[in-house]
Formats: structure tokens, C-alpha cells, sequence
């Protein structure tokens, strides 16, 4: 199974997916919390 270009590419682009949406969630929790505390009041949504 290792051996399989097709199946090494669909690990890879889930990997960079599941990573991406990570991050983005994580990112968009650290400048709500920085807004607040700059701001004190809740982001524009």
C-alpha cells in the first residue's frame, strides 16, 4: 500500500487539509481573544 503514488498523494492532500483547517480555526481563536482584550467587545462577525 506504501508503494502507491496515487494512495502517498491522497495522504499527503488530506494531511495538508486537516492541517490547513487547524490552523485556520486555531488562528481565528487567537485574534478573536486579541481583539477582545484590545477592544472589549466581541469581533464583527
Amino acid at each position: 500500500m506504501t508503494d502507491n503514488d496515487l494512495v502517498k498523494r491522497l495522504a499527503w492532500s488530506g494531511l495538508l487539509a486537516g492541517t490547513g483547517a487547524l490552523a485556520s480555526i486555531v488562528t481565528t481563536r487567537i485574534a478573536a481573544v486579541v481583539f477582545r482584550r484590545i477592544f472589549g467587545e466581541d469581533p464583527p462577525e
